[in-house]
């Protein structure tokens, strides 16, 4: 299902954006390079008539489809593309300012659609491509751009009550293409001032009726990459060694949704905001790094399920990353682990349920992972074919650098930095785990505390508390400050040291 929805995207933005991204020097050009673009990305496409009339290369009766392997497909009428030669080395291509999109979707779960039907909706598309045959430069530009759900069947074949229309704004981009041999070299960026989403679903057998709105300000992208044809593709590794790249990136601002549910238990609403985000992705032969960012976010619920007026949820900012190795090696590659939410807050009501008495800190809470280090795969986790299953791990992990651990809430704090190395040799010592050597150290403030409000409100018993107290001072000691402690973890000699007592 992931190769179909990832093949069907491909051939949309082959369809709005591509339509004059080989361009060269004459309308005919033009439109055989589109050909080649298309079919070589696994599409077939039909035309009735392709004839010269003036300036215009006039297309009539394009249709492009596409079919997998698992039995979905997806087709778009064009209709009609005009290939204008402007007499100054570029080509205007217009098209219809509307056209339909079908998609057929793969067996699957029973819930699954078994079809859908769309129109795209551009009026004053503004389309110019020019350069040279070895590299075409592309602009676009619309005033709007809209995707509306005409239809969606279920496995049965009756049409479900949804409606649903996606509204770009102001969109304008502009994309340059460059033939590499059986590769082709692609750069894009794209801007648009708001997109807007609007989602319903009525369905009268479980009662239930949803309505969805979505929006974003100031949306922006930028990709550079090496693009293969289909069939290289279907095997990521060997795309990545063919020389497959990419390198791309999304931002906006000011987000807003809400949410309406309504079923047999009641009304359910959910509202939310942020300041902006973005995503990351990056691939090439030697590594993959994704990462998402949010800002600001302000998310409340309400309904006859929740049982105060309210539910509250804020936070600063959340931040994902993971960079990694793509391929197989036998010599140590960098990786990147990054994980984040900071000043993070619930309504004092969830507090209530456990706490009425405000005997706990309600300050905003912060948890932060950031780690980096080398290691290897062993096998191509990229290639299909390849089994992750076995009893033998798939890589191997030679060094860790801690850069931030912290976690913060409820009055304590506990964080950690820290370097090790990993011996692969040895997988005795520690029971199956490369045996490291290093030292990581841990700040912890507050915990006593803590462990006392947490007796007097009735969540931590006195016995459990005296072990955690025990356990303290096995790995730590006095640090500075009032109720704090601090502890140096050693991994040496084949054993495990806290603040230089071996333990292990």
């Amino acid at each position: 299902m992931m190769n179909w929805k990832l093949s069907g995207s491909t051939a949309l933005a082959l369809i709005v954006l591509c339509s004059g991204a080989q361009a060269q020097v004459t309308p005919e050009e033009v439109w055989e390079s589109w050909q080649a673009l298309a079919t070589g990305a696994g599409q077939e496409l039909t035309v009735a008539s392709a004839e010269r009339n003036g300036e215009t290369l006039e297309v009539t009766g394009v249709v492009l489809t596409f079919k997998d392997e698992q039995g979905g497909s997806f087709s778009a009428n064009l209709d009609t593309l005009n290939f204008t030669d402007q007499g100054d080395g570029t080509v205007k291509v217009t098209m219809a300012d509307s056209y339909p999109l079908t998609f057929t979707f793969p067996p699957g779960e029973e819930s699954a659609p078994s079809s859908m039907a769309l129109t795209v909706t551009q009026p004053g598309l503004s389309l110019i491509a020019g350069g040279s045959a070895s590299e075409t430069s592309y602009d676009y530009s619309a005033p709007s751009v809209t995707i509306k759900l005409d239809e969606v069947k279920d496995k049965d074949g009756k049409v479900g009550n949804v409606t649903a229309d996606a509204v770009l704004t102001e969109v304008a981009g502009t994309y340059k293409v460059s033939a590499q041999g059986a590769a082709t070299g692609l750069q894009t960026d794209f801007t648009a001032k708001s997109a807007a989403v609007n989602f319903a679903d009525k369905n009268a057998e479980t009662s239930t009726d949803v309505k969805v709105a979505f929006s974003m300000a100031d949306l922006a992208g930028r990709s550079n990459g090496t693009l293969l044809g289909a069939e290289m593709m279907a095997n990521m590794a060997a795309a990545l060694n063919a020389g497959f790249t990419v390198d791309s990136g999304f931002t906006y601002g000011a987000m807003t949704f809400t949410a309406d549910v309504t079923d047999t238990t009641g009304p359910t609403t959910f509202t939310g905001a942020a300041t902006g985000g973005g995503v990351t992705l990056a691939m090439d032969k030697t590594r993959v790094n994704y990462g998402s960012t949010l800002t600001g976010a302000a998310i409340k619920m309400s309904g006859a399920q929740i049982p105060f007026p309210e539910v509250a949820l804020n936070f600063a900012e959340s931040a994902f990353n993971i960079l990694m190795p793509a391929s197989k090696s036998d010599t140590p590659q960098d990786f990147a682990f990054l994980t984040k939410l900071v000043d993070f807050t619930i309504s004092d009501e969830v507090w209530g349920i456990f706490d009425p008495a405000g005997t706990l800190s309600r300050e905003p809470a912060t948890i932060i992972l950031d780690a980096k280090g080398t290691g290897f795969w062993k096998q191509d986790i990229m290639d299909p074919n390849v089994k992750m299953d076995g009893v033998e791990a798939p890589g191997e992990l030679t060094s860790l650098d801690l850069t931030q651990a912290l976690v913060k809430a409820a009055g304590a704090e506990v964080a950690a930095t820290g370097a090790l190395t990993f011996d692969n040799t040895d997988l005795v010592t520690f029971q199956g785990m490369p045996a490291p050597t290093g030292t990581i150290d841990v700040t912890i403030k507050g915990v006593n505390k803590l462990i006392d409000n947490l007796i007097a409100i009735g969540i931590l018993p006195e016995d459990q508390a005296m072990g955690a107290r025990m356990m303290l001072g096995m790995f730590a000691r006095p640090g500075a400050g009032p109720d704090e402690l601090t502890s140096t973890l050693e991994f040496k000699d084949k054993g495990f040291f806290a603040n230089g007592q071996r333990l292990q």
